[in-house]
């Protein structure tokens, strides 16, 4: 029978991983296998004991303070939605090559994983936007800013970079 402080600490943990819009087996995904939808929901039910090690790093993969997962204080500071980020395929064909070029090939490894073949947009992940940071050799903030001057992501996109 869990604690009611392993369940208090279920509850926290499970209030961060919703606010983030995510499933257990988009934990998991995101995670890549690091964290199994039935380990990490078993932490959040407190039918298994969590060491302070698992919570650290639980906590840093959730990116948000160790404190804000430990029963007992106020309680989780809403996150809210991430806005979306999502890529103008119809106006990314319009650009240079030289511009666009590791944008276009990042987006078209991205269809081709997910099937997703609509042609006119595509969402990204932060992840997928820390990535092309790294291919561009820039910020991901700079990055944006690059990516809504071409015109292939609106402006509401500095939003999710402050989410960084």
């Amino acid at each position: 029978m869990p604690s009611e402080y392993a369940k208090a600490l279920g509850a926290r943990l499970r209030a961060i991983r919703t606010q983030q819009g995510l499933s257990l087996h988009g934990v998991e995904e995101k995670s890549h296998g690091r964290w199994k939808a039935v380990v990490v929901g078993s932490y959040e039910r407190g039918d298994r004991a969590v060491t302070v090690q698992k919570l650290a790093e639980l906590a840093d993969f959730y990116g948000v303070p160790m404190s804000e997962l430990l029963p007992g204080g106020a309680a989780p500071t809403p996150l809210g939605p991430t806005p979306k980020l999502v890529i103008d395929l119809e106006r990314m064909q319009q650009l240079p090559q030289e511009k666009a070029g590791p944008l276009a090939r990042y987006v078209a490894t991205i269809q081709s994983q997910r099937g997703d073949y609509n042609g006119r947009v595509l969402s990204i992940r932060q992840e997928d936007l820390r990535s092309l940071a790294v291919i561009y050799d820039r910020s991901p903030a700079d990055l944006t800013e690059e990516l809504i001057n071409w015109g292939v992501l609106d402006p509401e996109a500095r939003r999710a970079v402050d989410a960084f």
